[in-house]
């Protein structure tokens, strides 16, 4: 079962799409996708997306610096648009800022939303600011391209193609519990001076605090000319973000325990928190991967040409269903 903090956003998502009545004919698809898609001319569309980092939800300052939580920013909302298989242009941010916060603050904050931005290829071009009575808030818009002919949505995925993903699972909220365990530990202590050695723990605490969205696989996709059937970002998780795709595509997925991406630091912080591993793959958020679906002719031809991908099943005609062998060779189901 899906955590119950997912269902309840899904639905939620489902009722805010069904009271929205008017439409334009400008928009090819607005709610249910990465981004939204706009009509631009015979050849291109228009990416829209955005993100919302609020204190206390998707970020720590304790342990988050405010340059890293700029680049963190751009990167969760450029991953929508290379989910799409589309190429960012511009940003723009908008801040709910605390009186606690600085402008010195805000400048570190801008330094990261700096760097990122050079290395996405992508332009500030605006946004607001604005004052918040308690949390700081960071929300990123961002708008691209994509070319008609190779646009790739979140349905699409068809019985028997391979379903495969980018780099590794759930390290993200490894690297989380690292962090978190470390800041109960400064808590209890009160050593303010305190200064934690996570040299062991490097891998994870990056993908938790400095992501970055797979913009390297979509230029692979174009320079090999390899266009998935379906595509999303791994945002919430494997599991739920599968399910967005299945539930686009009309059909179910078969996937195999043993092929999940994980990496060493992220099966020994679950070893350490006594936790299985394969729950971090699972529903682990924030690896902004990318998952998607291809023929095998497809796959073949760019495993020769990008090894950073692993084919972790494959589409089945069960609707809705989600199969997974597990490594003792039974098969756990899961529905919604």
């Amino acid at each position: 079962m899906p955590p119950a903090s997912e269902s309840s956003r899904s639905g939620l998502l489902r009722r805010i799409a069904a009271s929205s009545t008017w439409r334009s004919d400008e928009v090819f698809k607005g709610i249910g996708d990465d981004a939204a898609v706009l009509k631009k001319d015979g050849s291109t569309y228009i990416l829209i997306s955005s993100e919302t980092l609020v204190e206390g939800v998707e970020f720590d300052l304790t342990f988050l610096p405010f340059h890293q939580l700029g680049a963190k920013a751009v990167s969760a909302a450029v991953s929508d648009i290379c989910a799409m298989n589309g190429k960012p242009e511009a940003i723009l941010v908008n801040l709910g800022v605390p009186n606690r916060v600085t402008s010195e603050m805000i400048g570190e904050l801008y330094k990261g939303i700096s760097m990122a931005c050079t290395d996405y290829q992508c332009q500030l071009a605006g946004g607001d600011l604005t004052g918040s009575h308690h949390a700081f808030i960071v929300t990123v818009t961002v708008y691209g391209l994509a070319d008609k002919k190779s646009i790739v949505f979140n349905s699409g995925a068809k019985k028997d193609q391979a379903i495969c993903v980018t780099g590794d699972l759930g390290g993200a909220l490894a690297g989380l519990k690292v962090l978190l365990r470390e800041k109960k530990h400064w808590e209890e202590t009160g050593d303010t001076a305190m200064q934690p050695d996570l040299s062991e723990y490097d891998f994870v605490v990056k993908k938790q605090l400095i992501p970055m969205a797979r913009k390297d696989i979509v230029t692979a996709f174009r320079q090999h000319n390899v266009i998935p059937s379906a595509m999303t970002d791994v945002s919430k998780g494997l599991l739920p973000d599968l399910k967005r795709i299945l539930a686009g595509s009309g059909c179910g997925a078969y996937i195999y325990q043993a092929a999940l991406p994980v990496d060493l630091q992220t099966r020994k912080v679950a070893d350490e928190m006594k936790e299985e591993v394969d729950l971090y793959a699972l529903y682990g958020g924030e690896d902004y991967e990318l998952l998607f679906t291809l023929d095998q002719e497809k796959v073949d031809q760019l495993a020769e040409n990008c090894r950073d991908f692993t084919i972790i099943g494959k589409i089945t005609d069960k609707k809705g269903v989600v199969e997974m062998q597990t490594d003792l060779g039974e098969i756990a189901e899961f529905r919604d």
